[in-house]
Parts: structure tokens; sequence; C-alpha cells
């Protein structure tokens, strides 16, 4: 196995009023660090979502883990073929090749820290998901830059079964 060690050279500060808030309700994400802001080593967003909201369908990432840190609320995150309820101050993290999803749970928001390492480039995917809900992408667009921002997604009856 080998180490990766990321190269950057300044402290990383982002300033929450100064941060690019991509979509609105029922899900909002604010874009904190991308990839190369943190030479490699992860990539993070926060994600607001409004009452039972989905936030990603069933997914895996083959080069990255992905974490979630529930800041407030509740959510239903969905790996492998179980589902996980979390609740504020709760983490998860799921390895790289498990089908994963997430979503507010039934009742509740959920206000979520999500965190990806080692990093992938991803401003440009959840900017790609906001051309969608207006209309000026397709959805199947989305399958074209699977590979580029390594998100992969699949079916999962669990998922399905789970939330309708």
């Amino acid at each position: 196995m080998s180490l990766f060690v990321p190269r950057f050279d300044e402290t990383v500060v982002v300033r929450d009023a100064e941060a690019e808030v991509v979509g609105r309700v029922p899900v909002g994400v604010k874009l904190l660090a991308d990839s190369g802001d943190a030479g490699g080593a992860l990539s993070t967003v926060r994600a607001t979502l409004a009452e039972g909201a989905d936030g990603a369908r069933p997914h895996v990432h083959h080069r990255s883990a992905e974490m979630f840190f529930l800041l407030d609320g509740e959510a239903e995150l969905l790996s492998g073929d179980d589902v996980v309820t979390a609740r504020q101050g709760d983490l998860v993290i799921v390895p790289p090749d498990r089908p994963h999803a997430f979503a507010a749970a039934p009742g509740s928001t959920a206000d979520l820290l999500i965190v990806i390492a080692p990093g992938v480039e991803r401003f440009d995917y959840f900017r790609h998901l906001q051309r969608i809900r207006l209309g000026e992408a397709t959805p199947e667009s989305l399958l074209e830059v699977q590979e580029l921002y390594d998100n992969h997604f699949l079916r999962s009856e669990t998922w399905d079964g789970r939330r309708g």
C-alpha cells in the first residue's frame, strides 16, 4: 500500500459568507474546498436538505472514501445493503467501491459536512447538477462525466425500498 501525501503550501481558509452555494430548497450545497485547494487530499462540501429531501441517489466512488458528519437534523445513509440513520454529531465513513446514498430522514431536515478523500475535483460536478435542475442539461449527461468525477450511479433495491 502506498501513502498519498498531499502537497500544498498555504493554509486553506474558506469563509462561510464567501463560499459558493449551488442549489436551494430542497437541496443546497455549499462548495467549501475542492481537491486542488488541498493538494488532492480532500474535497469538502456542506449539504443542507429540507425535510425528507433526497441528497444523492445510489452511487459509488472507486478512488475515494466519503465521510458524512451530521451537523444538524437526521439523515438516512445507504452503505452497501444497509441503511444507517445518523443524528446530530454522528459520523459515517463509506469506503471506496461501496454503494451509498443519503437523504434527510422522513420528517427531518439534515445538514451534513461531506468530505471525499483523497480528493476529486467535484465543484463542477455540483454545478453540473444545478444545470440539470435548471433544464440546461439532461440527466443523461451525467453518464458522460461519471469517470471524470468518480461518481458512478447504480441501482439499489435496499434504497428504493426504503425511500420509495
